[in-house]
């Protein structure tokens, strides 16, 4: 575009120059003509008129004039074009000072016509000239003036078509340009999407079929979402092999202990608790870290999920008579595995029934950042600020968590963490512990 506004001005400049150049021609013509005529006539005598039926007729738009400059400096009129009647063409006030350094040569100036009115006044383009002619002992000024209006509306015509044309060259230019790159490239965009789908869980694959320049980069990340895949069931199955050689040898020590009565009895029993204990927290820990790196196209509807676990929870705890009221959307997907959601909501929902009285809410909602909020609160205690940090700290033991933080903080933390998520304590208004946990969240 900026190549197109130099090229406008140019050629309009180019054009201007073109007319005003045949305009000096012109009074050229008309200098010559009258350097002739004072040439031939007396001193005393005339200036004939010259052959142009324009400097015949008052304020025609052309005019002429004869000036001699007098030894003092000043400028006597001596001859002058009826068309002028008794004006006199207005002269820069240097100009003698640039006539006589540019002796015999015609130079040109702008000005005013000679009507009364400034408003009147057309513009003028003069030629003027310096000569020495017979029987005139100074030297003298020759003056050419045309109107120069007509020059000018033209110039403004061929700017104006000239701007229009090439502002419709460069919209045009544009539009093609965004058009070719549009069509051009529609398939690295439609690929692009595609791999925004997988990422976002709408989709498990590239499933279209594209060019053969790009086609090999649409395959090998398809191959790199199979990897991904069989890296995920390797781990599951790595993890589920370490579950079982680990669980089989506790589950022989925890038999052979029995119920036998005596100090070595026992604290094989209680260390070989602990042991499990961390096994199972550990594993879990594996699992969801390899699901949520790998675990691309996963999709959980969170309100089937909550209602799942509010009537399970009800029934676990109906001794309490705990109410569990939770509210959220349709609509609202989370970006991961069924069983990790539920390992984490379950978690949370079973420490608020059992550390509250008797109600617990669940709120979830989407955030509009790409991220799902569930805050779950409950009636109950509540934490101290100094306790929250300590039941957050991973890898502390589930049992050792202070007094109304609940089971399996710690393991939710983890777990969410591994979803790039956040997990934050605070005091809900029902004067218990609020929990607010965020997530990724698919679109629909």
């Amino acid at each position: 575009m900026v190549a197109l506004v130099i090229a406008a001005i140019v050629l309009t400049q180019a054009f201007q120059e073109s007319a005003l150049r045949r305009l000096g021609d012109m009074l050229d013509e008309t200098i010559d003509e009258i350097v002739v005529a004072a040439s031939r006539t007396g001193e005393s005598e005339a200036v004939p008129q010259i052959q142009d039926a324009r400097t015949l007729r008052l304020l025609s738009g052309k005019y002429w004039q004869i000036l001699e400059v007098r030894p003092d400096g000043r400028l006597v009129s001596i001859a002058r074009s009826t068309s002028l009647w008794n004006y006199d063409l207005a002269l820069p006030a240097d100009l003698p000072q640039r006539l006589d350094a540019a002796f015999g040569e015609v130079i040109t100036f702008n000005t005013l016509g000679p009507k009364d009115e400034p408003a009147l006044r057309e513009p003028l383009r003069v030629a003027a000239s310096m000569k020495s002619i017979p029987r005139r002992e100074h030297p003298v000024i020759f003056l050419a003036a045309i109107d120069r209006s007509e020059v000018d509306a033209d110039t403004r015509q061929f700017a104006r078509l000239t701007w229009a044309a090439l502002l419709i060259l460069g919209f045009g230019l544009v539009a093609a340009v965004f058009l070719q790159v549009r069509i051009g490239l529609r398939p690295l965009y439609d690929l692009r999407n595609e791999i925004a789908a997988v990422r976002k869980g709408l989709s498990a694959r590239i499933e279209r079929a594209y060019p053969m320049e790009i086609q090999p980069l649409a395959e090998q990340v398809n191959r790199l979402l199979d990897h991904n895949q069989e890296v995920v069931e390797r781990q599951r199955t790595h993890v589920g092999n370490l579950a079982h050689a680990l669980k089989t040898p506790i589950s022989v020590m925890l038999a052979e202990a029995g119920t036998a009565e005596g100090q070595l009895p026992e604290l094989v029993r209680r260390q070989t608790r602990v042991m499990q204990g961390q096994v199972d927290h550990h594993l879990r820990r594996a699992r969801a870290a390899a699901r949520a790196a790998h675990g691309l196209g996963e999709r959980t509807d969170v309100s089937e999920v909550l209602d799942e676990l509010a009537v399970m929870i009800e029934q676990v705890f109906r001794d309490k008579q705990v109410e569990i009221d939770w509210r959220a959307p349709d609509d609202l997907v989370f970006l991961g595995e069924r069983q990790d959601l539920q390992e984490i909501l379950g978690n949370l929902i079973e420490n608020a029934a059992k550390f509250g009285k008797r109600r617990v809410r669940v709120t979830a909602g989407d955030s509009g950042l790409g991220q799902m909020v569930v805050v779950v609160e409950d009636d109950g205690a509540g934490l101290a600020v100094d306790q929250r940090e300590g039941v957050m700290k991973r890898g502390a033991r589930l049992d050792e968590s202070a007094p109304g933080s609940g089971l399996g903080l710690s393991i939710v933390d983890d777990l969410t963490r591994a979803y790039g998520g956040r997990l934050t304590l605070g005091d809900s208004d029902m004067g218990g512990l609020k929990v607010v946990l965020e997530l990724p969240a698919a679109r629909v």
